[in-house]
């Protein structure tokens, strides 16, 4: 798609949401209620076009993608009306003869970036609080799983006209064409590069921006925690969608007195899970494209190697590895991994990896598995991090009740329910000052008879 279609879209949706359609919270809702039901329809499409774009099956598609999508739409229905409503709130003294309200408003047209990994939930999770928050949306999914893109143009297609909701696709050069454009809102998931790229030109513009990046999200396990459960929960964690999770740990911090246990156990889950041979396992994934699978092959330290190591490059399979002895000197810890590779590196007391932590870039997501309470009130008190999870892995996010985000290096912003409304909502403070009574002091010629009102109102 060229320059000038792209500015033809982006000029129709200001149009439409200059008319004032979307201001009307009922159409909102069934707008909500027509995609909810064209995605149920559709969802042995979705399936195939996830497990040919990354090899998901039909269980982990809805439990991760396709059932989160419609868990945030059942949210947005039943809330969109109450979200959207005025709040009246407190009028000072001097102001008594007024109502103050904080009225939500949408931004209008909003650009929302989404990228490979869960193709479909982070295209369409973002797009579902933006319409409920009143506004237009241009979706720009991935090129890297067309599958996935065609059947969010074809779902998107069939619930809204392209002045209200539309899909762009292509790479890279129809994503430099829409940054040029001047949109009202930015929501960006990706790397961190392409998300500085992304705040650089949305800086022309002035466009305010959502960020949701990724990083080296760490998992402390402290030697309290239970290191059957824990490895479990790992395991599930770090290799769903094999390690393509922008939230999944992508290392292990832990006690040295507990390491060779706790990769035990890791070991042993890792066969329960995924069975002796992975790579024949017909639910376990694959790496996205060649690129990233050279990728994570050369993160691969193969004399650090103590469990898996194969790769596949005829399917793009990457076998559930675990490396010990890793510092964080080493190639795998310079970068986030997003990939089924999980280093294992050890502290000797907590202070010490709390410090380590809190000196690299703020990660996504954080995980702490302890069995002391202090410990971890201590770890989420002290460590800079996205959202996290206290003895589990990455389920914090399939919420719409708990905002998700990044923070600092992370991203910036969240989303989700409320945080999602609020996050496509621009909130105007309004008082409605009433015409029966004008209180005189504020108005010059200034007379010391109010010196004493003056002090009495505003202290």
């Amino acid at each position: 798609m060229n320059n000038e279609a792209i500015l033809n879209i982006v000029e129709k949706q200001r149009r439409f949401f200059y008319s004032g359609r979307t201001l009307d919270v009922n159409f909102r809702i069934r707008a909500l209620k027509k995609l909810k039901s064209c995605i149920e329809d559709n969802e042995e499409q979705i399936n195939r076009a996830l497990m040919e774009d990354l090899g998901k099956s039909s269980f982990e598609s809805y439990m991760c993608e396709t059932g989160l999508v419609l868990s945030e739409l059942s949210y947005m229905i039943k809330h969109t009306e109450k979200l959207s409503r005025e709040k009246t709130v407190y009028t000072p003294l001097a102001q008594f003869h007024s109502r103050s309200f904080v009225k939500p408003s949408p931004y209008g047209t909003v650009l929302v970036m989404s990228p490979w990994n869960y193709p479909f939930l982070l295209s369409m999770d973002p797009a579902v609080d933006a319409i409920a928050a009143g506004n237009t949306v241009v979706l720009k999914p991935s090129a890297y799983s067309p599958a996935t893109s065609r059947i969010i143009c074809e779902i998107i297609r069939k619930c809204y006209p392209e002045e209200f909701v539309t899909v762009v696709t292509g790479g890279r050069a129809e994503n430099t064409s829409l940054l040029e454009e001047h949109f009202d809102y930015i929501f960006f998931t990706g790397s961190q590069a392409v998300g500085k790229e992304v705040m650089r030109q949305a800086s022309e513009h002035l466009t305010p921006v959502t960020l949701e990046l990724g990083g080296k999200s760490p998992c402390i396990v402290e030697k309290s925690a239970d290191l059957k459960l824990a490895a479990k929960r790992i395991v599930f964690g770090k290799f769903l969608n094999c390690g393509q999770t922008c939230v999944a740990p992508d290392y292990i911090f832990c006690d040295r007195e507990i390491k060779n246990e706790l990769i035990a156990q890791i070991q042993k889950q890792i066969g329960k899970q995924f069975g002796k041979m992975p790579l024949a396992n017909p639910d376990y994934g694959k790496i996205i494209n060649e690129k990233h699978f050279n990728r994570i092959c050369g993160l691969i330290d193969q004399n650090k190697v103590v469990f898996g190591g194969r790769c596949n490059a005829d399917t793009l399979q990457i076998e559930p590895t675990v490396m010990d002895n890793v510092t964080f000197e080493d190639k795998i810890m310079q970068e986030e991994i997003f990939g089924p590779v999980l280093p294992v590196l050890t502290y000797t007391n907590l202070d010490e990896a709390i410090s380590r932590i809190n000196s690299m870039a703020h990660p996504l997501a954080l995980y702490i598995f302890t069995n002391d309470k202090a410990t971890a009130r201590k770890v989420t008190s002290s460590c800079s991090f996205g959202g996290g999870c206290i003895n589990d892995t990455i389920i914090h996010l399939a919420t719409s009740e708990m905002g998700f985000g990044g923070f600092g290096e992370s991203g910036m912003g969240a989303y989700h329910g409320k945080e999602g409304f609020r996050t496509f909502s621009h909130y105007k403070s309004i008082v409605d000052k009433k015409t029966w009574l004008d209180l005189p002091m504020r108005y010059q010629p200034y007379r010391k008879v109010n010196d004493k009102l003056i002090h009495v109102f505003l202290r």
